[in-house]
């Protein structure tokens, strides 16, 4: 591939750092997973977004989480059309190879994807609403999200909307039919969070209360 650069230097010296400090007191544990394989109890779907961090939001060390990043934290319903699905294939790998206990979805304060879904929504993103934008086409998945909070007409509309990627989310995660059979055999339960990046807040989705609350 001629196209290929090698790393920029300063993520080079970050890795040569990584190597000499936490490799090197952890050499054991890192060989033990990479003879035993992984066996992570959970998995968080999160977002790209460079400011969340989901190892240190949980504390998790290597091997602990199962972790799959992409655009507003989305999961896509059930559509086995056999094209691309990064999101399902990933899903499909945690719940039924690994075997998951756990899967959380993971949103986030000022998160860019969903301001892109509400702005596309509102008419003030015409790029995102060209058949070539894969940010716009993914956002569609959102569209129900935001006509749920335009009717509800909360005080802070992209706070909402960030709260319905969540619960889309969720719903979405329940039309996979492995997900579907492994929450009603009780072997895997799922959450929906929303983290404050500037505050370092956590909060979780309460299905009896009907609202995200404070972990």
């Amino acid at each position: 591939m001629k196209d290929s650069r090698p790393l920029p230097h300063y993520l080079i010296q970050r890795y040569h750092g990584w190597r000499a400090t936490t490799y090197a007191a952890n050499r054991a544990w890192y060989r033990r997973l990479a003879g035993e394989g992984q066996h992570p109890r959970a998995m968080v779907i999160a977002c790209c977004d460079s400011r969340v961090d989901v190892a240190q939001i949980f504390g998790a060390d290597s091997g602990e989480l199962f972790i799959h990043r992409n655009v507003a934290n989305l999961v896509p319903p059930y559509d086995p059309d056999g094209d691309y699905h990064g999101t399902s294939a990933a899903i499909e790998y945690a719940v039924t190879a690994l075997k998951v206990a756990h899967l959380v979805v993971l949103g986030h304060s000022s998160c860019g994807g969903v301001k892109g879904c509400h702005d596309m929504c509102e008419g003030r993103a015409p790029e995102l609403e060209a058949s070539t934008s894969f940010v716009g086409r993914w956002m569609d998945i959102l569209r129900p999200g935001y006509e749920r909070v335009k009717e509800a007409q909360p005080a802070d509309p992209l706070r909402a909307l960030e709260n319905e990627a969540v619960l889309t989310s969720l719903d979405n995660l329940m039309t996979f039919p492995f997900v579907r059979d492994a929450v009603a055999e009780g072997v895997l339960s799922l959450h929906g969070c929303w983290n404050d990046i500037g505050e370092g807040g956590l909060e979780h989705y309460d299905w009896r209360e009907r609202a995200f609350t404070p972990v």
